[in-house]
């Protein structure tokens, strides 16, 4: 869409090469609104990426962004490490108001470092802690972040090998049809824990995304986190659910896990928490695990009060009506399904499958090489979406939940084009 080649310059001089997104988006973006980027030029790109799941109520809500604004203007606290503040308390009573109390979730709150990986690292930590052992069993596809412990229970082959390091006391388990439905749900975990000759060393904890994002969009079934949170049960194992990407109602409930009828014990959240993309993260456990030191675990961007204001906006703005959310998300979801079904059917040598949940969706295309060349005509046409897979083998959307149905419908339009110019 650029008429005139952006200035990268600056960027491609002095900005490190592990930069990413934005070579495969070479622009320059402005500004933003709603389900909308611009670059420096005006030129508009609908967003189905946002911020990799980090602006589910999209970009510069007017809602969030007027309550960080007033909070700014009367001086309210900008950095407060874990101290109590009025911010704070306002989304901590939120929180337990509209979230928490209406699902019978019995969690205590922390606030680790700002980020997806600290609050997965903190989770780490507190499993070893309560249960003395330290392996944490993890999924053939996981991701769940770039800091040491996090890369342990990740399966991508180049992000491990980017520690440098052995990748210590994580062992890897098949997720859900992983196998192709030919063996029997956790028959292999099962028969290791059971086996005194098996070799794994028995596990703290079990750490699952119920959709793995960057995996793929791998949608686990209700009955498998079912079967998983009861062989976690029976073998004193406790469960992690990594909600970072797909909690706070991208796959239409706000926690990810509700759909299947389970309570984790601890669980991680991260991303569009905050609502506005301002860094937050939480640590969610059971009041038995709660059993850190002062201190013990602490971090100096742990209580990001900016963020809490415009957290407590998104709770009160769009979780307050009960059910209307997950209707709604539910609602565009379809409209999603049934737009990939028709891609499907006009394009079934190419395209392996769809898959998803709310507004979370996956393409796979039969040659991996064609999910990038569709990533990338769609961006030459005004709409970026990302890959993810083993072998970026999946285009992967991730809308707004706030998105319009008009908007919405533009959008995988385009997307359709895009899978037709690169047939």
């Amino acid at each position: 869409m650029t008429l005139t080649p952006p200035d990268l310059s600056v960027f491609e001089t002095l900005e490190s090469e592990v930069r990413s997104y934005c070579r495969s988006w070479p622009t320059v973006f402005d500004r933003a609104q709603g389900s909308r980027m611009y670059d420096e030029d005006g030129h508009p790109y609908l967003d189905f990426f946002t911020g990799a799941g980090s602006l589910n109520y999209g970009h510069n809500n007017q809602v969030l962004k007027r309550a960080l604004l007033d909070n700014l203007e009367r001086d309210g606290v900008t950095h407060g490490l874990d101290m109590s503040t009025t911010a704070k308390r306002t989304f901590l009573e939120t929180f337990q108001h509209l979230i928490l109390r209406p699902r019978d979730l019995p969690y205590k709150v922390m606030f680790p470092g700002p980020t997806g990986t600290n609050a997965v690292e903190a989770a780490l930590k507190l499993a070893r802690k309560a249960k003395g052992r330290q392996t944490v069993v993890s999924f053939t596809n996981a991701f769940h972040g770039m800091s040491l412990g996090s890369l342990a229970v990740t399966g991508n082959a180049l992000k491990r090998a980017g520690a440098g390091i052995p990748l210590a006391h994580g062992t890897p388990m098949p997720f859900d049809n992983y196998l192709g439905g030919r063996v029997p749900d956790f028959l292999w975990f099962e028969r290791l824990l059971q086996d005194q000759g098996s070799g794994l060393d028995h596990p703290a904890a079990v750490i699952v995304e119920t959709v793995q994002g960057e995996g793929g969009i791998n949608v686990a079934r209700p009955q498998w986190l079912r079967g998983l949170a009861d062989l976690c049960h029976r073998n004193d194992m406790l469960l992690i659910v990594d909600d970072i990407q797909m909690g706070c109602g991208r796959t239409g409930p706000f926690f990810s896990f509700e759909e299947a009828g389970i309570t984790p014990d601890i669980v991680t959240v991260s991303k569009s928490i905050s609502g506005y993309g301002l860094p937050m993260s939480l640590v969610l456990f059971t009041s038995e695990l709660d059993l850190w030191e002062p201190g013990e675990h602490n971090g100096t961007f742990r209580g990001n009060n900016p963020a809490f204001v415009t957290a407590t906006a998104a709770l009160d703005t769009y979780w307050a009506d009960g059910p209307a959310m997950e209707k709604q998300t539910r609602a565009k979801g379809d409209q999603v399904e049934q737009a990939l079904a028709a891609l499907l059917r006009e394009h079934p040598d190419d395209i392996v499958e769809f898959r998803g949940r709310g507004l979370v969706w996956g393409i796979e295309f039969t040659d991996a090489r064609r999910a990038a060349c569709v990533a990338r005509r769609s961006f030459d046409l005004g709409l970026l979406a990302e890959t993810s897979g083993a072998r970026d083998e999946v285009v992967k959307l991730l809308p707004p939940l706030t998105i319009s149905p008009d908007d919405l419908d533009e959008g995988l339009r385009i997307l359709a084009r895009a899978v037709r110019d690169t047939a």
